[in-house]
């Protein structure tokens, strides 16, 4: 069940329609079994109905698997709009009476996976946008003019209400910090991997994270309007404009179908009025050509070569949601890509330690690892694992420990005071020690005024070790331009451009913001996929044409609102889908030619009388089916580089 809105909704894989999908897969596995134990021989023919084990076995799971078009089918003929649904329901009928129960009990299955794929691409939508709203807190402390706090809706918060956000609370409400000085981890917003320092006069996003220090915030928006409700309203406008494109075969049906009809029709009539032959020989030849018509090979020419593909991506790590995106993959020009936790790893590292004198950095390294021991900050985290990493382990006892919101913390550590933070807690001396610092990097101060000793420690999001190769097969398969988007300081975002070969960046972007980029590069550039992680890549993710989530590590609402999550955190499984994508739209296009070309060659000799019933059905029908199932089946052996 999914939840939007307070409203449940049944999962698409727990439908009606679903459990029909199950049973006709499983009678027609039993047919496949059967047929194979006891294998009858019998010519196909017209009206020539199969009553073996495996045909009563097929004819079941291809009537239990068309229940689910029939209806519909039978309803578009009424209207005289011959759909796709009227289409599946000929193949399928067609097929039993022309005694081949195996192929209709496989297009029917087939079809009921393909549909069942869009039924589950629609539910991710609102599945998405549930994600989202679950960000923002349900309940915030508002403060009341005595000093007190009450504890109240966050959705009942008003412009104008003053709210008190605790240490390691979420912030209910939009709005400007008044009092009180803390970090405030904005990564679920903007992406950013350093909490920012945030005081009086300083703007806070609701469903941001206040780490160490009590902020008094004013409401400067309700919850309709907050930077979430925005994001939800983005990610609701971008996927009603997804509405699903009509397949090419869909589109020929309205035409292919009712002409092929009335043609027959005709050639039964027509000709015999004329005496150009008896009505029998020309029922005969009318007849054949609509078992030549029968859409069979047709209609399975894009879900056989789409079941091929997605399973192949699936055996290798990538979800793809349903075949639409799978042609849309093989159509990208160009890529936007967000920085944290995609092209780096969203975890802070050490990646200088520099320290006066030089001949103390051991010792530095000692006393400023036990007093980080205890830290849940990401700068402590990280300062601690460079520690371990050259044998350095927290040691000796900690008193007196003095933090400073949002800028570090002192304390006595083995008798004497070691402080690490910004200027402000260090002190502009041992600050000014290390003058202006390169950009790109996110710098802290450490020192211990009782022994002279000044450090200064360098943290960057590390870069993925497959980044750069990433980037360099995108260019090999001509994806130009690579754009990274952002919430970060553009020093990081340029360090790490450089390091990966990524020349086009945007910094310090909001959701919005995002969004309004790749709607420019989808104006530019026409096909643009989008890759990211977090929930502030979920607007951008659903506006491009491909949005590509990674699945391991990313957050739920970008992997639901993407239309293909990478489950292992791989970036070279990229250019996999691309190709993939690109081989699986040359596989369909050369299938439907196939089928279509076989059709009007055969009709042709059927109007003159030179293709027989049975030539008929084993070429047109069986021949054309056989020939575009194994050439779809060739996606299969597509791997990763």
């Amino acid at each position: 069940m999914s939840e939007v809105d307070g409203q449940a909704r049944p999962s698409p894989w727990s439908s009606r329609f679903a459990f029909r999908t199950y049973a006709a897969g499983l009678l027609w596995l039993g047919g496949v079994v059967v047929g194979l134990m006891m294998p009858v021989s019998r010519e196909p023919g017209w009206l020539a109905i199969r009553v073996d084990p495996a045909g009563v076995l097929y004819t079941a799971a291809s009537l239990v698997g068309g229940a689910n078009f029939f209806g519909a089918g039978a309803r578009a003929l009424r209207r005289f709009r011959l759909d796709m649904n009227f289409l599946m329901s000929v193949a399928i009928v067609a097929a039993i009476v022309i005694g081949e129960p195996f192929e209709a009990a496989t297009i029917a299955f087939l079809f009921c996976v393909a549909e069942l794929l869009e039924r589950h691409a629609a539910d991710r939508s609102r599945r998405s946008i549930a994600a989202l709203l679950r960000l923002a807190p349900e309940q915030a402390d508002r403060l009341l003019p005595d000093g007190a706090t009450e504890v109240v809706a966050a959705g009942d918060l008003k412009i104008g209400d003053r709210i008190r956000v605790r240490p390691g609370d979420r912030i209910g409400a939009d709005g400007c910090v008044v009092a009180g000085t803390s970090a405030v981890n904005e990564s679920a917003i903007t992406g950013e991997s350093v909490p920012r320092l945030k005081g009086p006069g300083d703007a806070v996003f609701s469903g941001t994270m206040n780490t160490d220090g009590a902020l008094d915030i004013d409401v400067t928006s309700d919850a309709s309007h907050s930077v979430v409700a925005r994001i939800v309203q983005l990610v609701r406008a971008s996927e009603s404009r997804r509405a699903p494109i009509e397949q090419f075969v869909a589109r020929f049906a309205r035409v292919y179908t009712p002409v092929v009809t009335l043609v027959a029709l005709l050639i039964i009539v027509v000709p015999p009025m004329l005496g150009a032959g008896t009505y029998l020989e020309w029922f005969v030849r009318g007849i054949t050509l609509l078992v030549i018509a029968c859409p069979c090979a047709l209609v399975i020419a894009t879900p056989v070569s789409v079941v091929s593909a997605l399973t192949s991506a699936a055996r290798h790590g990538v979800l793809i949601r349903g075949g639409e995106h799978l042609e849309r993959l093989g159509s990208i020009t160009s890529l936007a890509t967000d920085k944290t936790g995609t092209l780096t790893t969203g975890q802070l590292e050490v990646t200088s330690f520099r320290v006066l004198p030089a001949a103390e950095e051991g010792e530095l390294l000692q006393l400023v690892t036990t007093l980080e021991a205890r830290s849940e900050h990401p700068v402590g985290r990280a300062i601690v694992r460079y520690g371990a990493s050259r044998g350095v382990l927290p040691k000796g006892a900690i008193h007196d420990v003095k933090a400073l919101p949002g800028h570090g913390i002192t304390a006595s550590v083995g008798g004497v005071r070691v402080a690490v933070g910004t200027e402000r807690v260090v002190g502009p001396t041992a600050a000014a020690l290390w003058g202006n610092l390169e950009d790109g990097t996110s710098w802290v101060f450490a020192s211990v005024t009782e022994r002279g000793l000044s450090a200064v420690i360098g943290l960057e999001d590390g870069v993925r070790p497959e980044a750069r190769g990433f980037v360099e097969r995108l260019h090999g398969l001509r994806i130009r331009p690579i754009v990274l988007l952002t919430g970060d300081a553009e020093g990081p975002a340029r360090s790490v451009a450089r390091a990966v070969g990524i020349s086009d960046v945007r910094a310090r972007l909001l959701p919005e913001q995002k969004v309004a980029v790749v709607r420019e590069m989808r104006s530019m550039y026409h096909t643009v996929a989008m890759l990211g992680d977090g929930v502030n890549d979920a607007p951008a993710l659903a506006e491009a044409s491909i949005g590509i989530a990674m699945g391991a590590a990313g957050s739920p609402a970008a992997i639901e609102t993407a239309d293909v999550a990478l489950m292992a955190d791989d970036l070279l499984k990229v250019p996999y889908a691309i190709r993939l994508g690109r081989r699986a739209r040359r596989t369909i296009r050369f299938n439907i030619a196939l089928a279509i070309g076989l059709k009007v060659a055969l009709a042709a000799g059927a109007v003159s009388g030179h293709v027989t019933l049975a030539v008929a059905v084993l070429l047109g029908d069986l021949g054309a089916s056989l020939a575009v199932t194994l050439n779809a089946l060739r996606l299969a052996t597509t791997h990763p580089e």
